[in-house]
């Protein structure tokens, strides 16, 4: 199903479930969107195999939008039902949208047909995550009724063993 509006006096946002032909398109979208700047920390990381991942286990909670047949934004959710709860949540993993898109509300629109699609399939409460400095994205999660913020604590271990000055010296004078 695709739902069609008016975004301004000359150009018409469609939001439609993404199909194979959209991976690419929306792969590079988010990569220009999630760098390790965006949040260096993010536990998920953009790269394809996200993308893909998402679109082969829920294509039918992968949407893009388009307007003058160009790819603007997307939104890729998935369902979790966890063992003994009545419940099934949504989870909005990842919500981008291009620059230069920003302004014309396509990301309330993408969200609203994903709440649409999750309401559809029995969920009765949507999660989403994002980092506690992203005030702009606070602000847009806020104003589409979302509440009770909460700051995650990341920690990280680096496995990678740390080379000592010697080896480094020792490197620099064999080369």
């Amino acid at each position: 199903m695709t739902v069609c509006s008016r975004i301004n006096n000359k150009s018409t946002l469609c939001i439609r479930e993404m199909t194979i032909d959209d991976l690419a398109e929306v792969f590079h979208i988010g990569e220009t969107l999630f760098t390790a700047e965006y949040s260096p920390s993010l536990y998920r990381t953009w790269d394809e195999y996200e993308v893909i991942s998402m679109f082969n286990t829920d294509s039918q909670l992968c949407l893009v939008a388009e307007s003058d047949e160009k790819t603007v934004g997307f939104a890729l959710g998935t369902t979790v039902e966890k063992q003994h709860s009545a419940w099934k949540y949504g989870y909005l993993v990842w919500l981008g949208v291009c620059p230069r898109a920003q302004k014309l509300r396509v990301g309330e629109r993408l969200f609203r047909e994903m709440k649409r699609r999750m309401k559809a399939q029995g969920v009765r409460m949507i999660v989403i995550d994002t980092a506690a400095n992203n005030k702009a994205g606070i602000r847009f999660f806020t104003k589409l009724g979302f509440g009770h913020p909460q700051e995650h604590v990341y920690m990280t271990l680096n496995l990678t063993p740390k080379r000592t000055r010697k080896k480094r010296k020792n490197n620099a004078t064999n080369s």
